[in-house]
């Protein structure tokens, strides 16, 4: 593959997508994150450079793929003045795969395309081993022409592949598919706290739920996770508790009442007050069980 690839943010997911792509044979260039120990380590297995500068990983690559936590983040990587990707960006194509207030996808294009660059939004629906599997789904928002560029790569990401329109669309999106796994999330660990508080056979009840309108992609993925206490991160309630948020702030701008997208923004603002922010999301189970649930 032609293009040199630069990472920022070297999380489970930044990490996973930058092993994906070598793999496939794409050269990783450079990699940054705020966190140095996380970016060495990983530019040591990769044989990348690891930058210690954002300007640093422009330079170096044709194609940067962010994958940071915020709108914080991204204000921060994209800033008008300062160490920034922005710097030197002229010819390059910005992928940003966290998911951000869509508003926040819209003014960072702007500001590539200021300078000469490409901007695309590429929000994933998967999670970490996907991501290094190469089998995410990802909805992706830009200018056509930027699609087009990434189109390759993102292939190459990914098992399912969906352009859902121009810049701020595709978070749009992905914030109401995360608000709805979310509810369902919240809803299952309901279903399943009772029955463990009525004293049935939670084996039984998930295989039942599994047969009926109770059947759900959470079920599948969290249902035994919630019953056995097994919250290993895959997503984090604190990333629950945030797209929820981002959902809810697009409500407000349509005035929208949405009042179970709004109750389990509160479960999950709860875990974190509880710590239990950084457990996976199918930990809002520790709220909903009777023996488990914090003081």
């Amino acid at each position: 593959m032609a293009e040199r690839i630069g990472i920022v943010g070297t999380g489970r997911m930044g990490a996973n997508i930058a092993r994906r792509l070598k793999d496939v044979g794409y050269a990783i260039a450079g990699v940054y994150d705020v966190h140095e120990a996380s970016a060495r380590a990983l530019a040591d297995e990769l044989h990348a450079t690891a930058a210690t500068t954002l300007r640093e990983v422009t330079a170096d690559a044709d194609a940067i793929l962010t994958v940071v936590s915020d709108d914080a983040a991204m204000e921060t990587i994209f800033a008008e003045s300062g160490d920034s990707l922005l710097d030197g960006c002229a010819g390059r194509l910005f992928v940003n795969c966290a998911t951000v207030t869509p508003a926040v996808h819209v003014e960072v294009q702007r500001r590539c395309e200021a300078r000469g660059a490409l901007s695309l939004e590429a929000c994933m629906a998967s999670s970490i081993p996907q991501a290094r599997d190469g089998t995410l789904y990802l909805m992706v928002g830009g200018r056509p022409a930027a699609f087009e560029r990434a189109k390759r790569m993102l292939e190459k990401m990914s098992a399912s592949l969906r352009y859902v329109g121009e810049a701020g669309t595709a978070a749009q999106v992905k914030a109401l598919v995360n608000m709805v796994m979310n509810i369902n999330t919240a809803g299952l660990a309901e279903g399943l706290g009772l029955g463990d508080a009525l004293g049935l056979d939670l084996d039984m009840l998930r295989e039942v739920f599994s047969q009926t309108g109770a059947a759900s992609r959470v079920l599948a993925t969290d249902g035994e996770d919630m019953q056995k206490r097994e919250h290993d991160t895959y997503f984090s309630a604190a990333h629950a508790a945030k797209d929820s948020g981002i959902a809810l702030a697009l409500a407000r701008d349509v005035d929208l009442d949405l009042p179970l997208a709004r109750a389990t923004f509160e479960q999950y603002e709860k875990m974190k007050r509880s710590d239990l922010g950084e457990l996976d999301k199918s930990g809002i189970a520790e709220l909903t069980f009777k023996s488990r649930r914090p003081a």
